[in-house]
């Protein structure tokens, strides 16, 4: 998904990609095209988001996230009627062309296949430098009523305290990560990104991971665990992600043979020696001594 800013007289227009429509994404896309513009308006329209606007008949128009970064910048708040995006015609518009436009600069570039994230990013750039090229007259006089930008961004970010689990979880927006067992039963800071979280402790972030989508997914490192593992190895045959603790296809089919080796204990034992060893050394390095 795109997070897509239009000016409504030139049509000057920027686009920041997105994963969900949640808060986050709201606000990493409204400064990034705040900062690229290099001025705020007076207002700014939204259509009714919920990660933005309150739900009909509460106190509150907008979420306390949403008016604090209206607050930063000084703009006024605006947004649509819910099933009335004709209030926001113009930029619906923008919406339907900039699709067909992404469309067929797709086709003149004959693949819709990206090494990765940057090369999608530049591919939009260039995009919205062609569309907005012929916009510089009316952007001018835009630009004359914009009012200067604050001495730094608001955080694009929400916080969240969690108790680190027995299992050296967390629970984020109803999915679990893991951090290490050092920090089983402490509790830590999380900075929730767009794209990402942040996990801190005693003021210093220790641990960057990526956002999981929906809801009980998770995501498990086995460095994070291995410790406890080691220790306890019992633990392993009915560990709830024991999946997770097979990094590669090499240390699965490990696994398998110590299995069909050794009893159930004794197999379990071994491997996570392998495993800790992966954590210790190489993991790379391990996975090649495997195929041997």
């Amino acid at each position: 998904m795109l997070y897509h800013f239009v000016l409504c007289l030139s049509n000057w227009e920027t686009v920041s990609i997105c994963f969900s429509e949640s808060y986050e994404s709201l606000s990493a896309g409204l400064q990034n095209a705040l900062w690229k513009l290099g001025g705020i308006p007076r207002y700014h329209k939204t259509d009714n988001l919920t990660s933005a606007v309150k739900k009909v008949g509460s106190p509150e128009e907008f979420t306390a996230n949403y008016q604090g970064l209206a607050d930063h910048y000084g703009f006024t708040a605006c947004h649509t009627q819910p099933a009335h995006p004709n209030e926001n015609g113009d930029v619906e518009q923008r919406h339907h062309r900039l699709k067909r436009a992404v469309e067929q600069a797709l086709i003149l570039r004959g693949s819709r296949d990206f090494t990765g994230r940057r090369e999608y990013e530049q591919f939009l750039e260039t995009l919205l430098d062609q569309l907005n090229a012929g916009r510089t007259e009316c952007l001018a006089e835009e630009v004359k009523a914009l009012r200067p930008l604050p001495p730094r961004r608001h955080e694009d970010f929400t916080r969240a305290a969690c108790r680190v689990s027995r299992f050296s979880t967390i629970r984020v927006l109803k999915n679990s990560y893991s951090v290490h067992s050092r920090l089983i039963g402490q509790m830590v800071d999380v900075r929730i990104y767009a794209d990402h979280i942040e996990v801190w402790y005693a003021q210093r972030p220790i641990e960057t991971l990526p956002r999981l989508r929906g809801e009980n997914s998770h995501c498990i490192n086995y460095r994070h665990v291995i410790d406890t593992l080691v220790r306890k190895p019992g633990a392993f045959e009915n560990y709830r992600y024991k999946e997770d603790l097979f990094p590669t296809s090499q240390f699965r089919m490990a696994y398998d043979l110590l299995r069909q080796q050794h009893e159930m204990k004794q197999a379990n034992k071994q491997y996570l020696k392998i495993l800790e060893l992966a954590a210790r050394e190489s993991q790379t390095a391990v996975n090649e001594a495997l195929r041997y």
